[in-house]
């Protein structure tokens, strides 16, 4: 081997194993090397979502009054927000559904146009795959 080689591929492989060691065997970690705090403890930032939550009901439920709506409740929303993410669930599972029937249809109608038959709709494919699961 050229000695070159060695003496660089040595070198590096030293500086990786003094990082690491320096890394394994440092007392403390980054945060004290740096001096990181954290700016708000965890119960703050919880308190202040709450807060949030709290003003944003609020101002929503003062423009409602002022149209005459009925005002809303944390409750309520939350009901709002599940209702909308199962709908939006439903229709997602409906439209990958569909593609993969029409990924599907179209393997089998490439299959039947090789075989000389007539390709099959995705309403035929439909009920065929309900029959056949039966």
């Amino acid at each position: 081997m050229d000695p070159f080689a060695v003496i660089i591929l040595g070198g590096v492989g030293g500086i990786v194993v003094a990082c690491l060691l320096l890394g394994r065997f440092y007392p403390g970690n980054g945060a004290d090397v740096l001096d990181w705090k954290p700016t708000r403890s965890p119960e703050l930032e919880a308190q202040n979502e709450i807060d949030d939550l709290e003003q944003m009901l609020e101002a929503a439920n003062s423009r409602r009054r002022r149209r005459g709506a009925p005002e809303l409740t944390e409750e309520s929303l939350n009901a709002s927000i599940a209702a909308v993410t199962a709908e939006t669930s439903r229709r997602r599972d409906e439209y990958q559904a569909d593609q993969e029937i029409e990924q599907m249809l179209e393997i089998k109608n490439r299959r039947r146009r090789k075989k000389g038959l007539a390709p099959i709709t995705a309403e035929q494919y439909r009920t065929e795959l309900g029959g056949g699961g039966a």
